[in-house]
């Protein structure tokens, strides 16, 4: 699977980089951005350097593409956004996202996974996307919702998150449903 570069009204979504490294540590060594994650912030920037390494292998492997985030505007690094766990034989793969708290509130989490879900649905020609978010974490539930995915059940206790139990919504887009976005998108 290629790893795209796409373009909306106001966002670069790209390859990652090394140059990301640091951008990347600060995002997630951030306790308030991840604490709905079933994983601890980073406390080393080796994990950054690692991160990118994985996101270079999903692609050789044609696993999965993620994309760094980036706002035209200023050029700042704001988050990335992925398709994961892509199965050419079922159609289907697993969108996630991460925003720095800065970027919280102004439509880029969902103008990002427009953008991405129109190259995949164009290009891999899926007819599933999953993703999944803790149910405490309503404001990605309406990201997702607002893109057309329908919440389609609970997985109970399925994480811990800093060391409490806890639940997560599981989401579904089909093909049938997709409603492309009316902004320009474009793919390099």
């Amino acid at each position: 699977m290629p790893t795209p570069t796409l373009h909306t009204a106001r966002l670069r979504l790209r390859p990652f980089t090394d140059a990301d490294a640091d951008a990347l540590f600060a995002l997630h060594g951030s306790a308030y951005v991840l604490r709905y994650w079933d994983a601890p912030p980073w406390s080393e920037r080796a994990r950054a350097e690692r991160f990118i390494a994985a996101c270079r292998q999903m692609a050789d492997e044609g696993t999965g593409a993620r994309l760094a985030m980036d706002r035209v505007s200023d050029g700042a690094f704001i988050g990335w956004c992925s398709l994961t766990r892509w199965n050419p034989d079922y159609r289907s793969a697993s969108l996630g996202y991460c925003l720095d708290d800065a970027a919280w509130g102004h439509g880029y989490a969902t103008e990002a996974a427009r953008a991405l879900l129109q190259w995949a649905f164009d290009t891999l020609d899926l007819n599933r996307v999953q993703a999944e978010t803790d149910t405490r974490n309503v404001a990605s539930a309406r990201v997702l919702e607002k893109i057309g995915f329908l919440r389609e059940g609970t997985l109970r206790e399925d994480c811990v998150v800093n060391g409490e139990v806890s639940d997560s919504w599981v989401f579904g887009l089909i093909r049938r449903d997709w409603r492309p976005s009316s902004g320009p998108v474009t793919a390099r």
